[in-house]
């Protein structure tokens, strides 16, 4: 793991790795990033180098990015477990999404994967990365 990686886990808080070339997902981060009013949460763009290294250190490929991940120290969120975690994080009203986890993650998850491995044709493709607005990148690693 790269100095830069091994400092930006050593902060406390959750890190959302997601896919900044994803329009879905860009959209996301910046919506979690409005509303997460207490800045638990950092962010870092599976492009990136903070990004691709922890993906890497979870098992998978930076290049083939299949899911957003949360990572908090040495524990791993993934597909629709990492996504309810971060909704239920947010406070009311989007916490109420926690109730989807009454649904398996078996059940949870294919829907999840379905949606993530079309995202693209789905929602579409940005050319360069997103960047963050300048209010918020100091949560950006």
């Amino acid at each position: 793991m790269t100095t830069t990686a091994r400092a930006a886990t050593a902060s406390p808080g959750p890190i959302i790795l997601f896919d900044a070339e994803c329009v879905l997902c860009s959209a996301n981060a910046r919506f979690v990033l409005e509303r997460d009013h207490a800045a638990r949460f950092r962010l870092a763009a599976m492009q990136g180098e903070v990004g691709r290294s922890l993906y890497r250190r979870h098992g998978m490929d930076p290049s083939d990015p299949a899911t957003l991940l949360v990572v908090e120290g040495d524990r791993m969120r993934r597909d629709s477990d990492a996504i309810l975690h971060i909704y239920a994080t947010l406070g009311f009203p989007w916490s109420l999404a926690r109730v989807f986890r009454i649904v398996p993650a078996a059940l949870r998850d294919p829907v999840y994967r379905f949606v993530a491995r079309n995202r693209y044709r789905l929602f579409g493709r940005r050319a360069t990365c997103w960047i963050a607005p300048e209010r918020f990148r100091d949560r950006i690693l």
